[in-house]
């Protein structure tokens, strides 16, 4: 496997904290400590344009499949709702107090989930941008959400250390996967649904298995914590990133490592923590504290 550097995105003035691909394609969302919402060009590889301005640190985007929206949560606990067709904020989405970490649609249901660090998940029709649901998940933060589609499950990973499970149907709870030992910053499942990754502050990437609940395999990843992790769309890889400052490819058919983007690599990395990935087909996107979003073509995999 191979990783080289096509790009750098410069332009943010703090860390950046969130990267979504558009609905659109070529396009690219960027989020965090500015005061903006930040819209790239991944074909001509240049800043667009600032979407709007925002009142607060951007902790999360998420553009749903099948509405041409753009949602921001916001440390302040708000979701701005930007509509592309209007090109306007058409709704503000206003119940936590606390900051907004992670915010995923379930199209099929035409609702949205968003995570808070008051430990619920609030559900909202994205037809109405009406609250319909209060999830209470967790006494403390709700870090991350995955859902899988073919299971009918929507996993949480919370800082009380453990991965929550519910069924997407109802809302209601099916079980709770305990192995971290600190905070859950990250959950993803395999395109396949077969298998959940998680991980977090201790630093282990984590491979459950979604039929059985039990743990597959626990990797000691990287030196420090995990913040995010990826699954390559179509091939059986998945990216993680960590405060470390490096990013790492795993294998999710044997589990093994199969590339190091880091600068003790030799690699043009990134020089502070990493926080954020996408990929976009051979495309690997990442963004970190350093305010820099790297442009990473893998190939060979």
């Amino acid at each position: 496997m191979k990783a080289e550097r096509i790009s750098t995105l410069t332009g943010h003035g703090n860390p950046v904290f969130t990267l979504e691909l558009s609905q659109k394609p070529g396009i690219l969302f960027s989020g965090g400590n500015d005061k903006g919402v930040v819209e790239w060009s991944l074909k001509n590889l240049n800043f667009i344009k600032v979407m709007f301005p925002v009142a607060s640190t951007i902790y999360a985007l998420h553009c749903p499949t099948g509405f041409p929206l753009l949602l921001t949560g916001l440390r302040n606990g708000n979701i701005l709702v930007f509509d592309f067709i209007q090109q306007k904020i058409v709704a503000t989405l206003k119940h936590h107090k606390k900051p907004v970490f992670d915010i995923k649609a379930i199209s099929t249901k035409q609702e949205v989930l968003v995570a808070s660090e008051d430990g619920t998940v609030s559900v909202w029709n994205l037809q109405t941008f009406e609250l319909v649901h209060i999830i209470k998940v967790s006494g403390d933060t709700v870090r991350s959400i995955a859902v899988s589609a073919s299971r009918q499950q929507v996993a949480f990973g919370c800082r009380d250390s453990a991965v929550h499970i519910y069924h997407l149907t109802d809302y209601t709870p099916v079980t709770q996967l305990n192995g971290h030992t600190m905070a859950v910053f990250s959950v993803c499942y395999t395109p396949d649904s077969r298998y959940l990754l998680s991980g977090g502050r201790d630093a282990l990437l984590k491979i459950w298995d979604t039929h059985s609940y039990t743990l597959v395999n626990s990797i000691p990843a990287h030196l420090f914590a995990i913040n995010h992790i990826v699954c390559h769309p179509s091939l059986p890889f998945a990216a993680t990133a960590s405060m470390d400052k490096s990013i790492k490819i795993w294998g999710l058919n044997d589990f093994k490592l199969y590339k190091i983007i880091s600068r003790e690599k030799g690699y043009p990395a990134h020089q502070l923590s990493v926080n954020k990935l996408a990929w976009n087909e051979d495309m690997l996107i990442s963004a970190g504290d350093d305010k820099q979003i790297i442009l990473w073509k893998i190939t060979d995999i």
